[in-house]
């Protein structure tokens, strides 16, 4: 107990042993002792010592004190010292300390960082920190082992636990991470730890599973799916919303950790209908005054989160939904409402403008919403213009007004019917002179003395009339009063005067931002608009200036507006369509080539792009500058900049031979538009026809189907007639065994019996001439069929296997027939085989009758009876022969139908043949026609970018309709 005692703290007598000596002592005594208290007290001098010595203790003491946690998990103490020994020389103290603080002021505004005393030792620190953690994991059982003792409920075993695993995540994440992954369970037993009772355990739990999602899409899913949204939209619920503490800003943080550039989650999250739950946290009253810092910061992560849902590097599908769920639910709406609140702290406001923004961000109901969206000001103002009210004013903050030039952005953004209303402010016919537009606050602040509002006022406008040609007409109407006594000019031409001031302003060292952003509305205005071309071409001075411009050796800040001069002299070749006689293409080319060169023009040109601020703001769509010295480029800017200069540098090098070719090209094309018209007709006939084939083949098909019913009646009375013939002659050889025993009686029979069979006969007769003119009744529908079909294969070949389908309905049919005829045939015989019997018997009974005078009589009416059968009989005999003749012609139609089908079934192959030509020759003429429209379209577009005025499918349609129909009009005259 003395060494114990020395160890902590007592006096001792004699010299004092050194730190790495104590350890030593103790990693022996851990190692060695056989009682459990000895080697607790053991641990628990290490625990003490770890952080003065922490060097000596994690060399010495690691591998005991994780042999204590493997063997000694019985005794929640030891185990508790032992953790907290181990955290201890892995977590580097003042690295957390400052990594918590800078968690916690994110949001916040920045503070100022005091250097550390001395930078190299916390260097070393940190890589003694790094050095043991990657000692500690290199055998992955021991992150497994940490994550069984995380399964314990004891507080000094759990917590010191979940200490740990954050320090080891924070030193070596990606390896640690790797280890979890893997380990069965290794997620869901992190996650019991948001379920933990005690406080300090969840809030340091919520710690840890911060550091886990860091940068691993396949952790962020697990946690997703271990219901991590709804426990942790619970515990910020409980904690007070933005009201909450810090444990609140940490759910956030670990929110934005699963949500960030993971579509998978953000699905997840949406469907799950976790955007509802979002509403509350955003619900302000009307006095904001007095915000705690801890409120700013929620709430400045709760916007961050509804951004990063809505975020424009997100997948389009993704986003437009989430944009709906938001509107549906009233998000929107209430963000609108922060943003018109009083008494927001500016940089809540500034989140919530640019949240506002990414949220209606191409979603045309969003846009509209947020047109409708009033300032509560008497008398009130849209929202707009209270924004754009902010962005032009210079005593408003840099970001806020970055933020507003966002959300003017974002909400015209694919919306041409915004941009339609910002440009309809402009027009001398809308313009109120009692209140305050959108134009009139751009106007203002293109024109002010402030660099920043031009460059904004400029960008905002442009984004007015991006990809909308017909705004970009309507503005050239819009007119100026520069002062009284003086006309009006058009904001056109004023664009270019302050340009051309500027520039003499410029050499007495001003600022470039206001030109450029000049030159970026004009390149934006009159790109991909030749009547916009022509106005500003129409101005004499425009043209020399730009030469004059980019033809002097200026200082490296002037460069850049020598590529915008370039490129907007470049617009100006390209998109002419040489309606001005001293500034065609050709003389416009000879300019550039005689003032300035080619080369050193497309030199100029290529500035722009080599600029090292370009490639910042083709990043992302939303302007974010550090100092409002470096805001001059837009991100749309950017986009068509890298669309026309390509375009633009060919344009200039094309000879006036190629220009010839154009010409003889767009000859071409009109020659091929009338090839392609006409074709285009005939496959629209041809399209016609097919369909009225289809249901002609449809009719017939359901034809065939009734006669197959028919036909399978036709084979049941068959059967049945059959089966009453074979009764017929059971009966029949009855009568004839019993003729020996009474001659009066035999003779009554058998006349009975001739009378039975006859009327047998008669009516087997009648059924058979019915089933003859069935039959010829069939056979004439299907020479009908026959015709049809012969006539629609001469008209179409398209439907060759509907005909063979038929052909071999009517060769089944043909063979039932014969099989009909086959079957009358057979009645025949047993008929002339019953009359024969039937003779023979009279005959006998006439002999036997001679010897008595008394039957006479009966003889006699039997005779009688007798003579009058066997006129029937001869009767149906010529009815029969009738039958017979008519069953011969019916085969020889059959014949000849069959004659038919096979030259049918030949003209068929033939036209089979033909067909698949036909098909292969119109799948090569479409093809032909698919690169003749590309063709004519590339050309077509390639003149109308030179200037020509090339008239559109839609006009030649209509014009050929009209030449059609005077036609029409001309031959009912020549009738008449």
């Amino acid at each position: 107990m003395n060494f114990f005692r020395g160890v902590m703290g007592g006096q001792a007598a004699g010299p004092q042993p050194s730190g790495a000596e104590t350890i030593q002592k103790l990693c022996d005594r851990v190692a060695s002792s056989t009682l459990l208290e000895d080697r607790r007290d053991a641990v628990r001098a290490l625990k003490s010592l770890s952080k003065k010595y922490r060097m000596e203790v994690g060399t010495q003491a690691m591998d005991h004190l994780i042999n204590i946690l493997q063997t000694d998990r019985s005794d929640s103490e030891i185990v508790g010292y032992a953790l907290d020994t181990l955290y201890n020389i892995i977590c580097n103290d003042e690295e957390e300390e400052q990594d918590e603080s800078e968690d916690a002021v994110t949001p916040k505004p920045k503070q100022k960082t005091v250097p550390l005393p001395d930078e190299n030792a916390q260097k070393q620190a940190d890589d003694l920190g790094a050095q043991f953690t990657e000692k500690f994991i290199e055998d992955p059982e021991h992150v497994t082992l940490l994550l069984t003792l995380l399964e314990e409920f004891d507080f000094h075993v759990r917590w010191p636990g979940v200490k740990l695993l954050t320090a080891l995540l924070k030193n070596q994440g990606p390896q640690v991470q790797g280890v979890i992954l893997v380990s069965p369970m290794g997620v869901s037993r992190l996650m019991d730890l948001l379920a933990d009772s005690r406080e300090i355990i969840r809030n340091d739990g919520l710690l840890l599973l911060q550091q886990l999602t860091k940068s691993n899409a396949a952790i962020q899913k697990i946690v997703a799916f271990e219901n991590a949204f709804e426990r942790l939209l619970d515990i910020i619920t409980d904690e007070g919303s933005s009201d909450g503490g810090i444990v609140v800003e940490d759910c956030l943080l670990l929110l934005l950790n699963l949500l960030k550039n993971n579509s998978s989650n953000q699905n997840f999250f949406k469907e799950g209908s976790y955007i509802q739950r979002m509403k509350p946290w955003f619900e302000v009253g009307d006095d904001n005054a007095g915000w705690s810092a801890q409120k700013v910061t929620n709430l400045h992560l709760m916007l961050q989160l509804v951004r990063v849902l809505v975020s424009p590097v997100n997948s389009p599908g993704a986003t437009a939904s989430c944009q709906r769920a938001m509107f549906t639910c009233g998000l929107l709406q209430q963000l609108c409402t922060i943003l018109m609140a009083t008494g927001v702290p500016a940089d809540i406001l500034t989140e919530t403008i640019n949240t506002v923004s990414e949220v209606i961000r191409g979603s045309q109901v969003n846009q509209d919403y947020f047109a409708s969206v009033n300032a509560p000001s008497n008398p009130p103002r849209p929202a707009i213009v209270v924004l754009l009210m902010s962005m032009v004013n210079e005593r408003q903050p840099f970001v806020l007004r970055c933020a507003v030039l966002y959300c003017f952005q974002c909400f015209l953004y694919k919306n041409q019917k915004g941009q339609g209303e910002i440009v309809a402010t402009l027009l001398p016919s809308t313009i109120d002179a009692n209140s305050i537009s959108a134009g009139q606050l751009l106007c203002g602040g293109l024109f002010s003395a402030d660099s920043l509002s031009n460059w904004c006022a400029a960008v905002a406008l442009a984004h007015a009339l991006q990809e909308n040609h017909t705004q970009k007409e309507q503005l050239l109407r819009v007119q100026l009063a520069t002062s009284l006594g003086k006309p009006p000019v058009s904001l056109l031409q004023q664009c270019t005067n302050i340009l051309s001031q500027g520039d003499k302003i410029a050499r007495r060292g001003s600022k470039v931002q206001t030109r450029v952003g000049l030159l970026m509305l004009l390149c934006t205005w009159i790109s991909n608009c030749p009547i916009a071309v022509t106005h500003f071409l129409h101005n004499q001075e425009n043209v020399p200036f730009l030469t004059a411009q980019i033809s002097e050796n200026l200082g490296e800040d002037e460069r850049l507006v020598q590529g915008l001069c370039a490129l907007l002299l470049g617009i100006c070749i390209y998109y002419n369509d040489n309606s001005l006689e001293n500034y065609t293409k050709e003389k416009l080319k000879q300019l550039i080539e005689k003032r300035i060169g080619k080369e050193n023009f497309v030199e100029k040109l290529g500035f722009i792009t080599k600029h090292e601020l370009y490639s910042r703001a083709a990043q992302k769509p939303q302007p974010v500058f550090p100092s409002p010295e470096q805001m001059l480029f837009d991100h749309e800017f950017t986009k068509l900049v890298k669309d026309l200069e390509g375009m633009i540098t060919k344009a200039v090098h094309k000879s006036s031979e190629e220009e010839k070719k154009e010409e003889e090209v767009k000859k071409t094309l009109e020659q091929h538009d009338n090839i392609v018209t006409q074709y285009k007709e005939l496959i629209r006939e041809q399209d016609a026809e097919i369909q009225k084939l289809k249901e002609q083949v449809a009719s017939v098909s359901t034809q065939n189907e009734q006669l197959q019913t028919t036909i399978t009646q036709q084979v049941s009375q068959i059967q049945q007639h059959k089966d009453q013939y074979n009764i017929l002659k059971l009966k029949l050889g009855k009568d004839n065994q019993s003729q020996s025993s009474s001659q009066g009686d035999v003779s009554q029979v058998n006349g009975v019996q001739q009378t039975e069979e006859m009327t047998q006969l008669r009516d087997e007769v009648e059924e058979l001439r019915k089933q003859n003119a069935l039959l010829q009744t069939q056979l004439g529908d299907k020479d009908s069929l026959i015709n049809t079909l012969r006539s629609e294969a001469t008209l179409s070949p398209d439907a060759p296997s509907d005909n063979t389908e038929l052909l071999k309905e009517l060769e089944a049919l043909r063979s039932q027939v014969q099989a009909q005829s086959t079957e009358i045939s057979q009645l025949q015989t047993e008929r002339q085989e019953l009359l024969r019997r039937a003779e023979a018997t009279m005959a006998s009974d006439t002999v036997q009758s001679s010897d008595g005078s008394e039957d006479r009589a009966k003889v006699t009416e039997l005779e009688n009876r007798l003579a009058a059968q066997t006129s029937e009989t001869e009767r149906l005999k010529g009815e029969l022969k009738s039958l017979s003749e008519g069953r011969a012609d019916l085969e020889q139609q059959l014949a000849s139908a069959s004659s038919s089908v096979a030259i049918l079934q030949t003209e068929k192959s033939k036209l089979q043949t033909d067909l698949q030509e036909s098909k292969k020759e119109q799948d090569d003429l479409l093809m032909l026609l698919a690169d003749q429209d590309q063709k004519i379209h590339n050309l077509r577009q390639r003149l109308k970018d030179l200037g020509e005025t090339v008239e559109d499918e839609d006009d030649l349609d209509a014009r050929d309709q009209t030449d059609d129909d005077d036609e029409d009009e001309d031959e009912e005259d020549n009738e008449d």
